[in-house]
């Protein structure tokens, strides 16, 4: 796990740029940094972050043949070594059995349609000095962050957008036009960044370019679906075992990351099935008050216990919470409003002292209709005339609770509109719904195309973004085995009637009732982030810096935030009650924004 930097037609600007674009992404490999001049005009940098082959041979820039081919990445490739035999077959000698040289050596004999064989998490860039090429590419899951600036054939590339700034050729200015979109979804459209001019390279992307800075071809890695039969319990089981020990196979400790719920439960049940060898696991706890409400850590701890794990547990509290907000905003590279990030953040703080890997269980509601809103939404197609009808009547029953008449709020004729409405923090705007449309998966069926846009927008932006950011502000690895390829493969082949058919991630909780976790199966989702109105509404300190930081913030930006936007800022005690979500939302932007002076 690396930071990868780029710089690229900036003249004896370049040198300079890509020293200070690696100093500002080492905390994403504190082991070695170190960059490199391909040419007058192009440079390339790494972090490294040891986790697989320790040796020196994986520091990077990695090359090989005099400089001929060089590489600078970020992740792990879990089919290396298929890859390396097939490179051995082919003639290719090894120096090292280290993934990077698997990598560097199989886009050397590939060139860019061999990232189509590429199984894992990644950001890379491969420059081959001869044809004078440079290829980039993410992968088709987003794991990996990857920000770019071009403009006028010259291009910087970073790991994290505060790479790109830290250049010094770039002007840090807001980018106004992601309020919205993080008004609603806690972070900006998948192709932007809050900072203009700063944008993302999409998941599954791959540009090729030459040393002119002209984009010379592109294309797109998708992930298909190969099951010619109906998979059932058994296929996933074979196929989530088989995920488990790739991405829990490391020369560093391992950990766990458990929040309590049924996906890290499996994960951890799987690995002790297959081995018997006890892991250090990590997750937060809330004082005991908070407990019958939020009982993540109680579950979490019981986990643990049977399967003889050192278990850690961070206590997190309004105090520590206040404590630590400096240090996590400061962290933060782009906002994200969701409070699930900075509980993964102190887990990291905390793992860090026990292990180099935190795996989790990411991806899983995503791919098995894990979320409140796909039940909603499965019943809003099977019963459609009937939910549209209730949905105008939701006024006269006050006594519905608040996500309840949040979804009802939500329901439109339009199919793809209602979930849009039902995976955002309220209802979308018309006058803004057309923007959000335009990310939203085509020629799918209804509910397929629910559970990609889960998949390729939320997961991505929210889920994924979280572990990067909170673990590799602290040096830490995250792995979502969730995500390998062949179950992502396995949700992609089921028909829409079949997702339809199938329970809330029903082949997980049989799995975890088979290994004798019935409780954890069966116990209603709570999901993971702080107790935000207990902790806004009981303690002052706290209430009166969220609210003060949003109130300064609206003021100051009023003409460029939206309406609804102004009056939650504006008035935030009157909202709390129903809207304490959408109150840290524009705390965290707040904050982030105050901080960066924007």
């Amino acid at each position: 796990m690396c930071g990868i930097n780029l710089a690229m037609n900036f003249s004896e600007s370049g040198k300079t740029a890509i020293q200070q674009m690696m100093k500002a992404t080492a905390h994403r490999g504190p082991d070695l940094s170190a960059w490199c001049k391909i040419n007058d005009q192009l440079f390339v940098a790494g972090n490294r972050l040891k986790t697989v082959d320790l040796g020196d041979w994986s520091n990077q820039p990695v090359q090989i043949d005099d400089g001929a081919f060089t590489l600078v990445w970020n992740g792990a490739i879990y089919n290396s070594d298929d890859l390396r035999n097939q490179l051995l077959q082919g003639g290719v000698a090894f120096e090292s059995r280290s993934d990077s040289e698997v990598l560097l050596q199989w886009l050397k004999t590939h060139g860019a349609s061999g990232v189509k064989a590429l199984q894992g998490m990644y950001a890379l860039v491969f420059v081959h000095r001869e044809s004078k090429e440079v290829i980039i590419a993410r992968d088709p899951h987003g794991k990996k962050p990857l920000y770019y600036f071009h403009h006028n054939n010259r291009w910087l590339l970073s790991s994290e957008a505060r790479g790109i700034l830290a250049s010094g050729l770039t002007p840090k200015r807001l980018g106004s036009g992601q309020l919205v979109p993080y008004f609603y979804s806690r972070h900006s459209f998948p192709d932007k960044s809050f900072f203009q001019q700063v944008q993302q390279i999409l998941p599954g992307k791959v540009l090729q370019l030459d040393f002119e800075g002209n984009i010379t071809g592109e294309f797109q890695t998708e992930i298909p679906s190969h099951h010619q039969k109906l998979p059932d319990k058994e296929d996933f089981r074979s196929l989530l075992t088989d995920a488990v020990l790739k991405h829990f196979q490391a020369d560093v400790p391992v950990g766990v990351l458990l929040s309590g719920g049924a996906d890290s439960s499996l994960l951890l049940q799987c690995w002790a099935q297959e081995t018997d060898i006890p892991l250090p696991t990590f997750t937060v706890s809330f004082e005991q008050k908070y407990l019958k409400k939020y009982p993540d850590p109680v579950y979490a701890r019981k986990v643990a216990e049977k399967y003889r794990c050192a278990h850690h547990e961070v206590l997190v509290t309004p105090k520590l919470l206040l404590q630590h907000l400096p240090e996590y905003i400061a962290s933060l590279d782009q906002p994200i409003g969701d409070s699930a990030s900075f509980l993964s953040w102190m887990i990291a703080k905390e793992a860090k002292k026990h292990v180099r890997i935190l795996i989790s269980g990411a991806g899983a509601d995503e791919l098995f209709s894990g979320y409140n809103r796909h039940e909603a939404f499965k019943h809003y197609l099977q019963h459609k005339a009937l939910v549209l009808n209730a949905a105008k009547s939701i006024g006269n029953f006050p006594f519905l609770g608040r996500r309840f008449k949040k979804l009802a709020k939500g329901i439109r004729e339009d199919e793809s509109t209602t979930f849009l409405n039902f995976s955002s923090l309220g209802t979308i705007p018309e006058e803004h719904l057309s923007a959000f449309a335009a990310y939203y998966p085509s020629g799918l069926t209804p509910y397929k195309a629910a559970l990609e846009w889960d998949r390729s927008y939320y997961l991505v932006n929210d889920v994924l973004k979280i572990h990067d950011n909170a673990l590799m502000a602290h040096g830490v690895e995250g792995r979502a085995p969730y995500l390998d390829e062949a179950l992502v493969s396995l949700s992609k082949s089921l028909s829409e009637e079949q997702h339809l058919a199938l329970k809330p991630k029903e082949w997980i909780k049989a799995l975890l009732a088979d290994g004798g976790q019935g409780k954890v199966a069966s116990r209603k989702k709570t999901g993971f982030g702080l107790p935000l109105r207990e902790w806004l509404e009981e303690d002052k300190e706290l209430q009166s810096l969220v609210f003060e930081t949003i109130k300064t913030f609206a003021q100051e930006h009023q003409h460029t935030i939206s309406e609804e936007m102004l009056t939650l800022a504006l008035q935030p005690g009157k909202h709390l009650k129903h809207h304490f979500l959408e109150i840290w939302n524009l705390y965290i932007l707040a904050a982030w924004c105050t901080y960066h002076q924007l």
